[in-house]
This record gives structure tokens, C-alpha cells and sequence, in this order.
């Protein structure tokens, strides 16, 4: 479940019991049934009706986050072992993700071992796309769930040889709101912003563009046709975060690309460099 909106996450469940032992339930169930019928009982201790809204509240949001960031830290542990240079890219349905990504896996894919880990709520038409560059892709369909998890991407990066990559790719559900709270492992959230949405989207979503360390900002090859003030969004971003990287790019027409190849070369060094 999404600690921000409360949508499902899918195939995972899990909760605050003190078992004796740990395991993960593929079944769900109340809170007032504390009988599973598979053996065992559970034992709560339960707050007062005037407080059991907020505590559970919190304890939920808690428990969720941390067992995800519990998850995202063994991601960043196997990338970080194998040198990988992962990145979780995320920004609101029809940014110019996908076509950001075909470019650079095709201007890319020859000189550097790329793989990518494609999440939607439903079909599989970017993996496709991704596909058809000759990239390796995994497909993630979260069904009603807005956002890819750590448990997701442990799963996903199982289905690649992690020792032939150099840069995995995660593009996440189109969502400016709840992938900020979810880490994966990644080295960087890149938040991809285009032109057509407005300036104003640092300030509307700031904890994604808190979270993110880079913005790219995409179709730039469109503003002669719109109102869109460029110097206005880069402050605007720079206001949320001070030290957010900020690329201008069309992935449509190529323009900037170099600069976020460039940006891609380093990291990908970095990552060799630290290589476990």
C-alpha cells in the first residue's frame, strides 16, 4: 500500500506481529482476525479508540517505508557490488520518458552495456518500445499501484545478468507524487519534466523534485510555441532543491543530449570506482 495516496501495491502484504519467526503472508486478513488458520495466533496490544486512528496511521506508514527501505538498501548493495550505475527515473505521464530512454539506449546501447526495468499500471507498450532498441527491458505491471517498490525491482533485477551491466534504467508508474516516498536502490532519482506541463511543477510537487538530484527538462525544441519560461523553472526547482542538477534536452530532436551522456559517462565511472 502507497504511504501517500494508500493504493495497493501488488503481491505484497506484510504487517507488524511478533510471530517468533519471520515470514511474509501471501493472504490477506483483518485486523480483528487473528487466526489464520495455517497454525499460529497473533497477540496485539491495542490503543485507545481515540487514539487507534493516528497510531495506526503511523505505524502503517512506518512499517511499510521501512521494510522498503530495508529492501532498497539490499538493491543498492548487489548494483553497488557489480558496479552498475542505476537510475529511477520518474515525472508525470507524458514527459517524454520513454522516448528520452529509446534515444539514449540507441545512441548509447553500442558502447555501453544498458538494461532496462519498465514499470506501468497496465500494458506493456513502452517495454516494447524499450524492445525494440535491442536493450534488454523487464516489464512491471503494477495493476492499480502507483509507484514501483524496492521488493518489485529485487524481483525484476533477478532476471538480468547484473555482471554484464554497466547503467540500469528503472523508468517508474507516471506519477509525480508517490514514487518520492519509494527508494529502489537507485543511485539517483532523475526527474524528467517537460515543457508543455508548466513551470510552475517544482513548487506544485516539491518532494519529488526534493528527492530527485537531477531534472531533465524535456522538449525544448517545442518552446517557440509556448509561454513556458524556462529561467522561471529553474528557479523554481532551484527553490525546492538547491542543489538539483538541471539538464535542458529534446530527445525528440537530440539537442542537449551530449550534456546528459556526459552527466551519464560520470556516474557510470563513479560506479566502476566503487565497484565492491
Amino acid at each position: 500500500m502507497c504511504t501517500t495516496c494508500g493504493c495497493p501495491t501488488v503481491g505484497e502484504h506484510s504487517h507488524d506481529h511478533d510471530h517468533g519467526h519471520d515470514h511474509s503472508h501471501d493472504h490477506t486478513h483483518t485486523h480483528d482476525d487473528h487466526h489464520h488458520g495455517d497454525g499460529h495466533h497473533h497477540h496485539h496490544e491495542h490503543p485507545t479508540p481515540s487514539q487507534a486512528g493516528q497510531t495506526r496511521t503511523i505505524s502503517v506508514e512506518t512499517d511499510i517505508l521501512d521494510r522498503n527501505n530495508r529492501l532498497a538498501a539490499t538493491n543498492r548493495l548487489l548494483f553497488a557490488s557489480q558496479g552498475i550505475f542505476t537510475l529511477n527515473l520518474v515525472s508525470s505521464p507524458g514527459s517524454g520518458k520513454t522516448t528520452l530512454l529509446e534515444r539514449t539506449l540507441r545512441e548509447l546501447g553500442g558502447k555501453v552495456r544498458c538494461a532496462v526495468i519498465e514499470g506501468d499500471q497496465q500494458t506493456d507498450n513502452d517495454a516494447q518500445r524499450i524492445a525494440a532498441t535491442g536493450v534488454q527491458v523487464k516489464q512491471i505491471n503494477t495493476g492499480a499501484g502507483c509507484h514501483l517498490d524496492a521488493h518489485m525491482i529485487l524481483h525484476a533485477a533477478a532476471d538480468f545478468d547484473l555482471a554484464s551491466l554497466d547503467l540500469l534504467f528503472i523508468e517508474n508508474v507516471g506519477n509525480l507524487v508517490c514514487p518520492a516516498s519509494f527508494d529502489l536502490g537507485e543511485n539517483h532519482k532523475v526527474a524528467v519534466l517537460s515543457v508543455t506541463e508548466g513551470e510552475d511543477k517544482p513548487l506544485k510537487y516539491p518532494h519529488m523534485f526534493h528527492a530527485a538530484d537531477v531534472m531533465i527538462l524535456n522538449k525544448i525544441d517545442l518552446l517557440p510555441h509556448l509561454t513556458f519560461e524556462v529561467d522561471k523553472c529553474r528557479e523554481m526547482a532551484l527553490r525546492v532543491n538547491p542543489n538539483i542538477t538541471i539538464i535542458e534536452v529534446s530527445a525528440q530532436t537530440g539537442e542537449g543530449m551530449d550534456r546528459w551522456y556526459a552527466w551519464l559517462s560520470q556516474g557510470m565511472a563513479d560506479a566502476r570506482s566503487k565497484k565492491a
